[in-house]
């Protein structure tokens, strides 16, 4: 039979396979009997043995046939439950007491910068970690502000 690959799990590399009969089919890498990887969109030819798709062989495009393009599947935004302003704000107002690092969900190196800010070496430290801190959280955009401190 033949058939279109729908998905792929690059995880276990199991895929499935809608059918020309409009049935779904899946296979494993091992029913995969060619060299090479299956790939979305790729016309193949299966053995159906009941839901699973079996000795699954690409199939060849005929000779001057551009190759089939794939549509990109869009990646979403990363969504954050925090403020990058709201960050630098406590990272310049309170930043030697690691009041920012809380608020972003570090809270071990929020700990850290707490207990060094109580010594005159640790307070030396933190102060201009602090505003380095501030002009990192500044300079990121909006999207990788999101995909470091994710929604906590």
């Amino acid at each position: 039979m033949r058939g279109q690959i729908l998905g792929m799990d690059v995880r276990s590399g199991e895929g499935v396979v809608a059918g020309e009969d409009g049935q779904r089919y899946t296979f494993t890498p091992q029913d995969w009997a060619q060299h090479g990887e299956p790939s979305h969109g790729q016309m193949v030819d299966f053995e159906a043995a009941g839901s699973h798709a079996r000795n699954v062989f690409p199939v060849p495009a005929p000779a001057g046939t551009p190759p089939a393009r794939v549509a990109a599947v869009p990646v979403p935004a990363p969504v954050s439950d925090r403020n990058k302003y709201v960050a630098a704000a406590l990272a310049f107002l309170f930043g030697v007491f690691g009041i920012h690092r809380f608020y972003l969900g570090r809270v071990t190196s929020g700990i850290v910068m707490t207990v060094l800010t109580f010594t005159l070496i640790g307070l030396l430290v933190t102060l201009p970690l602090s505003l380095i801190d501030m002009v990192r959280y500044l300079m990121m955009s909006d999207r990788e502000f999101a995909a470091r401190y994710p929604r906590g």
